[in-house]
């Protein structure tokens, strides 16, 4: 039969995604980017935040006019919201056909067959380098998941709700799964997990992070040559950030420099009711050892604005904070207030338009910061990584620096191909000529290299989308 796909949400639900379309082409079904053609649609759904709720919830019931208008004869319902709202789902959506959590996604394809399901408890899942997976990413990237659930107690987040306790991936899976996406061509690898600086500790293995890291950029890649592969981890979380593994990045020329650290806030107020700990000050000295450890990295991090209990004050020292850390990349999140976090309990609720204008103002400082970094890169010539055309016009390619990660930070617009034919999937060199906000414009001003043809690793999503990522 024929299967399409809509998976919302990160990269990890993407991953997800990924796992059960190679679950399906293992027993010999199809997939297809047209849900018009599809017999059976699965919206794989994120439910982190409220306005991500509202988009699964507005996806599923579009996908399901296609059993009125198209070939479907059968929706399922995957994911994030599946574990929130079970009963829900199959009491108030009449539209659904099934549904399946984020721990049994290997009964995908008795679902879509409509065979009897193994009722038996499997546990907690996580999938290995044996897993059937079928990319949907352009392919010279890709997600590799190194870890599942989390232990940390953060008061705003249910993702351990729904994924369970942290529990990493074998080592030696992820070097094979890697090893094997390189062959195929694939120049980044990101590694991703809710916390991937706690890789390994389930295993008692010290420095768990940094020992995977330096395996991966010793990994031997003659399809794409030894120093055209870019490796790179999301979603540090501070306090395990180690100098081992910031030797580790410094040292290794695969290793992208650059380090996503959600941070949260900078008040030690917010901080301790959103049981994270540790205040500005700690974080500005953090971020400092960094910077002088890996010369030139980008540092990325989150922040949430208009928590419970957030003062005046609590805002006007996060401010204080961005100014005084000048992040490469920021992204700022509204409080949603989640009925089954610990902090819906709190109290001194910030209203809905003091969060907005909160935001605002906080993103108005990046961006003033941000334009002022990337016209610091103007005349200057550093690799880049050939995207394709743009979204917005396929008359200009877009391409990235390895300091800006697909799907979340801005890209570079190529306003001059030089001499060599533009290809998907080439690390050129970018001579910067312009700068704006968040993204960059330039020349690319080498002449390429001749193309070793690739076998197409790409798989047909039947629709890519986002949700609530935050702002930059």
């Amino acid at each position: 039969m024929k299967v399409g796909f809509v998976s919302l949400g990160c990269p990890k639900n993407l991953v997800d995604t990924e796992v059960m379309m190679g679950q399906l082409t293992a027993c010999g079904h199809e997939l297809t980017p047209h849900p018009g053609d599809a017999d059976v649609i699965v919206v794989n759904t994120c439910s982190f935040i409220d306005p991500a709720k509202e988009e699964s919830v507005n996806t599923i019931l579009e996908m399901a006019e296609h059993k009125k208008t198209g070939r479907a004869r059968k929706l399922i319902v995957a994911g994030c919201l599946v574990e929130r709202y079970r009963g829900d789902i199959q009491k108030d959506l009449p539209e659904v056909d099934a549904i399946i959590g984020t721990n049994e996604l290997e009964k995908i394809t008795s679902l879509c067959e409509g065979l009897p399901l193994d009722e038996e408890p499997r546990g907690l899942y996580l999938y290995q380098d044996t897993t059937p997976r079928v990319l949907a990413t352009p392919r010279h990237y890709a997600y590799i998941k190194i870890a599942e659930g989390c232990d940390h107690p953060c008061t705003f987040c249910v993702i351990p709700q729904y994924r369970g306790k942290f529990r990493s991936r074998r080592f030696e899976s992820v070097i094979s799964e890697a090893t094997r996406l390189f062959a195929q061509g694939v120049r980044e690898i990101n590694l991703i997990g809710q916390d991937t600086t706690c890789y390994g500790e389930d295993f008692d293995l010290k420095d768990g992070l940094a020992v995977l890291l330096a395996r991966l950029a010793g990994i031997e890649t003659p399809l794409v040559g030894k120093n055209d592969k870019w490796v790179r981890f999301l979603y540090a979380y501070p306090n395990k950030v180690t100098q081992k593994l910031l030797d580790t990045i410094a040292e290794h020329d695969a290793l992208v420099k650059y380090i996503d650290m959600p941070l949260q806030h900078a008040s030690a107020a917010v901080l301790k009711r959103m049981k994270r700990g540790a205040n500005g000050d700690i974080f500005l000295k953090l971020i400092e050892r960094i910077r002088r450890t890996i010369p030139g990295v980008a540092i990325r991090t989150s922040m949430i604005v208009g928590f419970p209990g957030e003062t005046a004050a609590d805002f006007d020292e996060l401010c204080q904070f961005i100014e005084a850390a000048q992040f490469d990349r920021l992204g700022v999140f509204s409080y949603s207030d989640e009925d089954t976090s610990g902090s819906f309990h709190l109290d001194a609720k910030v209203d809905a338009r003091t969060i907005y204008n909160r935001k605002r103002r906080l993103m108005a400082i990046q961006r003033k910061m941000s334009r002022a970094r990337n016209r610091a890169l103007v005349g200057r010539e550093l690799p880049v990584l050939v995207e394709g055309p743009s979204a917005d016009s396929e008359l200009v390619w877009q391409a990235r620096l390895s300091t800006q990660a697909p799907e979340i930070d801005g890209v570079c617009y190529i306003t001059d191909p030089g001499e060599g034919p533009l290809r998907a999937g080439e690390i050129r060199r970018m001579r910067i000529t312009e700068a704006h906000d968040y993204e960059l414009s330039g020349e690319l001003v080498d002449t390429g290299i001749a193309a070793t043809p690739l076998p197409s690793i790409m798989a047909p999503a039947l629709v890519r989308i986002e949700s609530a990522l935050p702002a930059r």
